[in-house]
């Protein structure tokens, strides 16, 4: 058992450095492309850090066949938009109190309300009827719903995309350039950004690994573990890149980087689980969806009654997160 600690440790480290290679390189393409804000942190950067989540259940589900990698599969599917609506959310908001308490920063969120609502808006139908599929017994009905879920989000980047919003300031030095003084070119760019996605897969394919033995050895339900243990790693680089945001006041960034990867979530891992998998969402897992669409509600009321964004909101995440927690633990 110790040694599969060390290989989910060290899996979570490559999943984590490829993350942050691939956002990197994401954000320098989003400046070249010259596109604001709001559709870098919700289209560009949400993507590349929902990568690790989104590549684990679809090798746990393509690549090995058994009832546990299966369960590993859709613990982590229901899982990353659970973690985003509850503990990434809360982060988020957690650490623009203590920054602004620092005198690093004031406690307004800058944030276009438009956009979180747009996000969080697609969040809920996606994902709301995809878990609603779950009762649908018809596995041709499923498949169909599932590529109508898939075609929604090339809408939802053409509004981001085309959306008015706060122009992105220049980004930080290409991480080849920084380590390797390699010449600062978009060669180099796609370069880092395809090397750390072939990074984040090789390191997701151990981490699938290391999970299943690890819940082996506890004797614990695989899909519990996977629910939890799994969203928790794979979800690092949306909080800390978040935490990173608001500390430099690109707040739209930061929530950009939340709800966009939410959206994302709610369409590519999900149409798989639905397609390859049985896709019966019960216990834990409805819960975790069922706390996830009801934080995007709370948010989009919030946003749309006040028309605007505050960190107090946010907290309620840690209120859900714990309530999940202690159901998990008293079964």
């Amino acid at each position: 058992m110790f040694v599969d600690a060390l290989l989910w440790l060290a899996s979570l480290f490559m999943i984590l450095l490829a993350s942050i290679l691939f956002t990197n390189g994401i954000e320098l393409l989003g400046h070249r492309l010259k596109m604001h804000q709001s559709a870098v942190g919700s289209v560009l950067a949400a993507v590349g850090t929902a990568l690790p989540e989104t590549v684990i259940p679809i090798i746990a589900i393509l690549v090995f066949h058994d009832s546990r990698a299966m369960d590993v599969g859709i613990g982590a599917i229901a899982g990353a938009p659970f973690m985003l609506a509850t503990l990434g959310l809360f982060l988020t908001g957690a650490a623009i109190i203590a920054f602004s308490l620092l005198g690093r920063r004031t406690m307004e969120i800058r944030v276009a309300p438009r956009a979180v609502a747009r996000d969080l808006t697609f969040f809920i139908i996606l994902y709301g009827t995809a878990v609603l599929t779950t009762f649908i017994p018809i596995h041709a009905l499923r498949v169909v719903i599932a590529l109508a879920l898939l075609g929604s989000y090339a809408i939802y980047l053409k509004r981001t995309i085309s959306a008015d919003g706060e122009a992105l300031e220049l980004p930080d030095l290409l991480w080849l350039t920084r380590v390797f003084k390699v010449p600062h070119r978009p060669a180099w760019v796609v370069t880092q950004v395809v090397g750390s996605l072939a990074l984040m897969l090789v390191g997701a394919h151990i981490f699938i690994g290391s999970v299943e033995r690890i819940a082996e050895h506890l004797d614990v339900a695989t899909l519990l573990v996977s629910i939890i243990l799994t969203p928790i790693g794979t979800e690092l680089p949306e909080k800390l890149n978040s935490i990173l945001w608001v500390r430099r006041k690109k707040d739209a960034l930061a929530l950009g980087n939340m709800t966009g990867a939410m959206v994302f979530q709610s369409c590519f891992p999900v149409v798989f689980g639905m397609i390859f998998t049985r896709w019966e969402l019960r216990g834990a897992t409805m819960l975790s969806a069922l706390i996830a669409l009801a934080m995007g509600l709370f948010i989009l009321g919030w946003v749309k009654l006040r028309k605007s964004l505050s960190p107090w909101p946010l907290l309620l995440g840690g209120l859900m997160y714990g309530v999940f927690l202690a159901y998990v633990l008293g079964r």
